[in-house]
Order: C-alpha cells, then sequence, then structure tokens
C-alpha cells in the first residue's frame, strides 16, 4: 500500500506546535491596539448628515462622505432573524461555542491543507472584525501571513473576553464592507433592496452574506453562493435543500439597484445652505438641528406644488418659498424648487436672481416719506409720462395699460401704479434711492445710472432671501438685520451666537406708513377688487409684483409674526402666460400666512411716536375719499385739491421738475430726448413721425429742423433723417415757440425725395 511521505506532516505539526507557543505570548500585545465596544459605537460616523427641524423631525439626508457610503449605526435588535441564521450558518457555525478561534475548523483547515484537500476557511466572525478594527489584521491582496494569522487569531480571543457575542455580531455587520463603497448592513439594505435591515426576507438575507465572501463578484458568482447560504440554512434547519433559481434571478436585479439617493427629504436646498456655512475645519455631526419648522416647511412645499398644478398650462414649473420669523430673523421654511415639477430641481430659487418688478415700491416710498418729499396724502399724476434719460425717453405704463388720473401716494402704491412711482423716483433720485436700497440689504449688482428711471419698477435683480428680509426691515419699524444663522441657537458651532448687526435702515414712521398702506384693502381696490387673494382676516401688509414680460411674479408680506416672500416663475427665465401677482404667487403667499397664523394672533403694530393722525379731504380727484391719514409730524394738512385738471402728456426732467405748461404753445411730440430707430426692412416713407402742437388755436405755425423748413400746422407727418436733431416749432415771423431735441438712428437716405 502507498502511503504519503512523513516528512512535510512533521513540517506542518512543528508549524502548528510553533503558532501554540508564541500564542500567549502576544496576546497582551495585540490586546493593547483593540477598542472597546462603546468606543467603536461612539466613533461611528455615517456617510450622510441629516438635517433636522428645531423639533428633531428630519427635513434632508445629504450624503457628506464620498469614500465610502454606510449608514447609521444599526442595533442587532433591528436586524431580521433571517440574516442572522444565513451569517451563522454561512460564516462561523460555531460562533456562540468558541472563544474567538474555532480551533476545529483550524484543525481540519490545517489537516485539509497538508493532504491538499478544499476546506471551509477557519476565519471566525470575530477574527474577520478583529481585522476590521485593525488594519494590521486585514487580508492583503496576497493573503495573510503565518504571522498575520497569529495575530488576527490573538486580537479575535482578546475581543472575546471583553466583548459579548451579541456585541461582536452588531458591530461586524456594521462595519464588514459588502460592495463597492458600501460598508456595513444599513447601506446596503438602503442600496440594494430599499428597505431597513429588520426587513430582509431568507433571500435577501442569503444575497448579502454571499456578498461578504466576495464583495465584487460577478452576479452569477453572488448567485451560486446566495444559493449555497441556502442551502447551508436549511441544513441547519433540516428543511428540504431550496431550488435556486428564484435567488439567482433575485441576484442578478439587486446587484444592479441604486434605491439610496445622495439626498433625500423635503429641504434640499436648505441642507446645502445648511452644509455650506458650517465652519471649515470643524467635524461635521450625524445629524444637525436648524431653526426650520417642519409644519411651515411641508405646507409651504405642498402649497407651492398644489398651485404650480394648477397653473399648469400657462408655462409656469419653477417657484420658491421663505418664511422668516420677524424677531429673531430664523428661517421657519426654505423651499428652493417645485421638486419633481421643475426641469431644475437643483436651481435654488430663494438664491437665484430674478427681475423684482414692483417689490421695491415700498422702499421708494417709504423714502420719499422719510425725506418729506411726499405725504400718503399726497396727489401724483397717474398719465401718460415721457422722461427724458441719458439713454433716450423712458415712457412708463401701468400693468393694465391704463391710467388712474390723479391718486394719492397711498392708492398709488397699494394698487401698484407704475407711473406715479416712477415721478416718486424723479423726486427722490435714482441715485439716492439705490443707496436706500443698500441699506436694506438689496446691493445692487449695477450702479444707479445702469437702471435710470426704470429702478422704480423693479428692473434691478434680487433673490427672494434679500428681498424678503428687507420686507422683514419695515415689519421691525424699519430695523434691518441680516438673516440669522441657520443652527437653532447655534449649538455646536464656536462663535455661532455672536451678536447680530443691525441698522435704522427706514425711519420707524416711514415703516409704520407703508405698512399701513400695504395693509389697505381699499387702497388697493382700484387694482386688485376689494375680496382680493391679498386680504387676510388677519393684520397683514403684503406687496405684489411682476417683472418684464411675465418671467417673474412676486408676492411679499409681514404679518405681526412672520414675514413670507414667494416667487413663482421658470429657472429657465422663459415668459409665463397670463400669470399676475394676484394669480402666480399671491395664493401660495396667502396659504402659508393662513397656516401660520390659524392658531396665533396678528394685530396692527403700535404707531411709533412723532406721528400724527389726521383727517383730510380730497376734491377733484376721482379714487380717493375723505378719510383719516397718518402724517409724520409736522407734513400733515387737511384739504388736498387740484387748482385745475391737467390734460395730455407731460414730460419729467432728470431734476423731476414738471415741464407742462398746458396754457401756452408747445410740442407735445415727440417728447424731448426721444431716440427713433429706423428699421431698414421697412420702406422709407413708411416711417414718418408726426409732429404736434398744442395751444396754437388760429395762429399759423410751422416747423423747423436746422436751417431747413419741414412744413406748417399744428400736425406734421416728417420723414425723419439720421442724426441729431433740433426741431423748432417757430410763428410766422420766424420766432422760436418751442423745441425739442431727438435723435433718429438706422438706416435711411441723406435727402429722401419729397422732404424739403
Amino acid at each position: 500500500m502507498h502511503k504519503k511521505p512523513l516528512k512535510p506532516l512533521l513540517i506542518k505539526r512543528l508549524q502548528l506546535l510553533k503558532v501554540a507557543s508564541v500564542f500567549a505570548w502576544c496576546l497582551p500585545l495585540a490586546a493593547q491596539a483593540l477598542p472597546s465596544y462603546r468606543e467603536v459605537v461612539q466613533a461611528h460616523r455615517p456617510s450622510e448628515t441629516v438635517i433636522l427641524a428645531r423639533d428633531g423631525q428630519e427635513l434632508q439626508r445629504v450624503r457628506t462622505n464620498y469614500q465610502v457610503r454606510q449608514g447609521q449605526w444599526v442595533a442587532l435588535a433591528d436586524v431580521s432573524a433571517a440574516l442572522r441564521l444565513a451569517l451563522i450558518a454561512s460564516e462561523d457555525q460555531r460562533f456562540y461555542a468558541h472563544s474567538g478561534v474555532d480551533w476545529q475548523a483550524v484543525s481540519a483547515a490545517a489537516w485539509g491543507n497538508l493532504w491538499h484537500q478544499k476546506t471551509r476557511g477557519a476565519s471566525t466572525i470575530t477574527m474577520q472584525l478583529a481585522g476590521l478594527l485593525d488594519g494590521d489584521w486585514r487580508i492583503p491582496t496576497g493573503g495573510r501571513s503565518l504571522g498575520q494569522k497569529l495575530g488576527q487569531a490573538v486580537a479575535a480571543t482578546r475581543l472575546e473576553r471583553s466583548w459579548r457575542k451579541d456585541e461582536i455580531l452588531e458591530a461586524y455587520l456594521n462595519l464588514v464592507p459588502f460592495r463597492g463603497e458600501l460598508v456595513g448592513l444599513d447601506a446596503l439594505g438602503r442600496t440594494l433592496f430599499g428597505k431597513a435591515p429588520h426587513g430582509l426576507d431568507a433571500q435577501e438575507a442569503a444575497i448579502a452574506t454571499a456578498l461578504i465572501r466576495g464583495p465584487n463578484a460577478t452576479a452569477s458568482v453572488v448567485g451560486q453562493r446566495a444559493c449555497s447560504v441556502l442551502q447551508a440554512v436549511a441544513s441547519l434547519q433540516q428543511r428540504a435543500q431550496p431550488d435556486c433559481t428564484a435567488v439567482r434571478w433575485r441576484t442578478e436585479q439587486v446587484l444592479s439597484a441604486r434605491l439610496w439617493p445622495a439626498s433625500s427629504g423635503m429641504a434640499p436646498h436648505w441642507a446645502r445652505r445648511v452644509l455650506a456655512q458650517w465652519p471649515q475645519g470643524q467635524a461635521l455631526p450625524a445629524r444637525i438641528t436648524t431653526t426650520l419648522r417642519a409644519d411651515v416647511q411641508r405646507v409651504a412645499l405642498e402649497s407651492l406644488q398644489r398651485h404650480l398644478l394648477e397653473l399648469q398650462g400657462r408655462n409656469v414649473e419653477d417657484g420658491a418659498v421663505l418664511v422668516l420669523d420677524n424677531a429673531s430673523g430664523q428661517v421657519l421654511a426654505w423651499v428652493g424648487s417645485s421638486g419633481r415639477l421643475s426641469q431644475a430641481q437643483e436651481v435654488d430659487g430663494v438664491l437665484a436672481q430674478r427681475q423684482a418688478g414692483s417689490t421695491l415700491k415700498p422702499f421708494l416710498y417709504a423714502q420719499a416719506l422719510q425725506q418729506r418729499r411726499l405725504t400718503a396724502a399726497s396727489l401724483i399724476e397717474d398719465s401718460s409720462a415721457h422722461i427724458s434719460t441719458g439713454a433716450g425717453l423712458y415712457i412708463p405704463q401701468n400693468y393694465d395699460r391704463r391710467f388712474k388720473g390723479w391718486v394719492s401716494a397711498r392708492v398709488a402704491l397699494a394698487s401698484s401704479l407704475n407711473v406715479p412711482a416712477v415721478r416718486t423716483l424723479a423726486m427722490v433720485g435714482p441715485e439716492d434711492f439705490h443707496q436706500q436700497l443698500a441699506q436694506l440689504g438689496l446691493q445692487l449688482p449695477q450702479p444707479a445710472g445702469f437702471y435710470g428711471y426704470s429702478l422704480a419698477l423693479g428692473s434691478s435683480e434680487v433673490d427672494v432671501l434679500r428681498l424678503t428680509n428687507a420686507f422683514r426691515a419695515l415689519a421691525n419699524g424699519g430695523l434691518w438685520q441680516p438673516v440669522a444663522p441657520p443652527l437653532l441657537d447655534g449649538a455646536g458651532v464656536a462663535g455661532a451666537a455672536a451678536p447680530i448687526p443691525s441698522r435704522q435702515a427706514v425711519s420707524a414712521q416711514a415703516a409704520f406708513i407703508v405698512g399701513d398702506i400695504l395693509a389697505d384693502r381699499l387702497a388697493r381696490a382700484p387694482t386688485f377688487g376689494l375680496d382680493s387673494v391679498l386680504s387676510t382676516r388677519f393684520w397683514s401688509a403684503v406687496k405684489t409684483g411682476t417683472s418684464k414680460d411675465m418671467r417673474d411674479n412676486w408676492a411679499v408680506g409681514w404679518s405681526q409674526h412672520y414675514t413670507v416672500g414667494v416667487w413663482v416663475g421658470n429657472a429657465s427665465g422663459a415668459a409665463m402666460h397670463d400669470v399676475s401677482g394676484s394669480s402666480g404667487a399671491a395664493p401660495i403667499w396667502a396659504e402659508v400666512m393662513a397656516y401660520l397664523h390659524q392658531n396665533q394672533p396678528s394685530v396692527a403694530p403700535t404707531p411709533p411716536p412723532d406721528l400724527v393722525r389726521q383727517a383730510v379731504q380730497f376734491a377733484g380727484v376721482g379714487l380717493d375719499a375723505d378719510r383719516p391719514e397718518w402724517f409724520i409730524a409736522g407734513t400733515q394738512q387737511s384739504r388736498f385739491a387740484l387748482e385745475s385738471e391737467a390734460a395730455g402728456a407731460d414730460e419729467i426732467s432728470a431734476n423731476g421738475q414738471n415741464h407742462a405748461n398746458h396754457f401756452s404753445i408747445r410740442i407735445v411730440s415727440p417728447a424731448a430726448g426721444t431716440i427713433l430707430a429706423l428699421d431698414p426692412d421697412i420702406p422709407p416713407a413708411q416711417q414718418r413721425l408726426w409732429l404736434r402742437a398744442s395751444g396754437v388755436g388760429a395762429q399759423p405755425v410751422r416747423w423747423r429742423s436746422g436751417q431747413r423748413l419741414l412744413g406748417s400746422g399744428t400736425q406734421l407727418a416728417w420723414l425723419p433723417v439720421p442724426g441729431a436733431h433740433v426741431l423748432e416749432l417757430i410763428d410766422a415771423q420766424g420766432q422760436v415757440l418751442d423745441s425739442v431735441r431727438l435723435q433718429v438712428r438706422g438706416a435711411g437716405l441723406a435727402h429722401p425725395p419729397g422732404n424739403p
């Protein structure tokens, strides 16, 4: 009978004896490097940060570690029984019997190695955990050396002496790599199966266990190993062997799944802001408590999405909502996008720059009141106006293209009339208004001259955050403060409790009067009607706005306790279709305000000192009825009347002076400063400019440009020539009655036929 040579056998036995002799000597040294169970749990850091509301409700989960993907620490009691059974059956059947090293498995492995027979590995769960806790005992690419195997066995024995079995199994499941970047059972369950670890069934447990043996194996290999796991479990339970077809198919499906998004929740843009403001160099905790109210955030998001669904077909898909606490400046809701309704979900609408529209008017009128250029009862003409600027002629229009005549400043602001706002800016001056906006935190990207008089109508770009906070200054009696830090009470952040700077951006008296105007439903009735959505059952002040071509729609206002800003539009900048301030943003504003005050009253503010309440009478004014009015002390007046009715268009110069003289001969068209652009695609004969004069009566008049006579009569169709012109209206003796300067640009004939 042929026998195996004895020399190799003796060598193997001598090696085992050497291992045993060194084992006890190495035990204390290896144990010093291993942490306690409590230290391991405390050191665990998920790869995501959870952003919480002030009451502890979860707002958003955001991935912040892109080296590995691991979830929260999972207690063993929250791991499915199927997975625990599959793991023991596959990895360490004598786990609860051995003391860290399964000597029976070691002997079997050594004997199999001696006779070149394939056996199951002798590495226990405890030994594998020792390798996860200390890199010295991990398996290198070329396999472990005898010394590493010895060290891992020593460390495992030490673990068994200081840790309980359930702690070892729990830590192992939380630290073991499964596939790719996935580490720990929570990450595996959420990514591949879309469920928490307690919900894994027998097939899923078998797949998870199979991935431990080969984290990056092919799907077919993992499926075969999962089948072996199911068979091992069946053997332990003395059941019939399972059919592996289903588990192989399931393996193919789940290994391609990515069910755990990098960010999930209802406040993605708020979470981004919180993380962006976290101090550099300071470690991120697993959970961050912020100032947001989860209920207000939910209502704001749902209101925005529901209302945008109602506006389907009007080419509007984006919006933003911001809610600030007036007293503290804390953010209570931050909705940066309409979510699934938007094609640009990542764009934060709260920070995006959009045209302000009429939302800047309250600050303009507040400045005019503060400078005593106007009172709330002062009369301003709402009629066609031609305003000379350095860039040409500016002709503002109202939203409805109609004019109301002479109105009080109260009606002009509450009804959002454009022409009175431009006339008010002519009194204040664009440069001064530009500086006033800066005091309110609205630092515009361009100088005042870039915007000119269109600044009164919100031609500049602002964002929801700064604009809403500027309105909050009006709510706080003109006192401006920056928005408070996002963390609740600055917990956990060094220096977060630093004092918040403030400044009196608007006088308390002007802020009060503007708030009183914006809360006046009668004053806004000429534009919005008495039953407007802006009228709340509690005290509130609100201003809407619509930018050029209906690209941006706003509603910003405040109550006693809160300031709410809403923007509706398209992130792409595309124009909406038939969406106004009262139909776009205002309903969302009203819903959010109503929720905030469903159990909390809001009363009108107390008038500050140096305000006078006086009855006023109006004569010759159509939209204003006699009423009591608020005045800054020293500006009060009891009667407001027109000396005469104005007719026709008038001109306002750059210093705000009215040059209209309706009782003298004058040129009414074109207005001074007109810039006329000729279109080369239109025949020159079809581009005549009508020259018109008023106050002429029966007196013969003629038109002249330079030394060239153009024609006679109170109106004349003139064929313009490119260049700078001074049009003069002269009498029969050649005396100049009136003149205007204008410029003609574009293609044309130097001496067009038929033009003398």
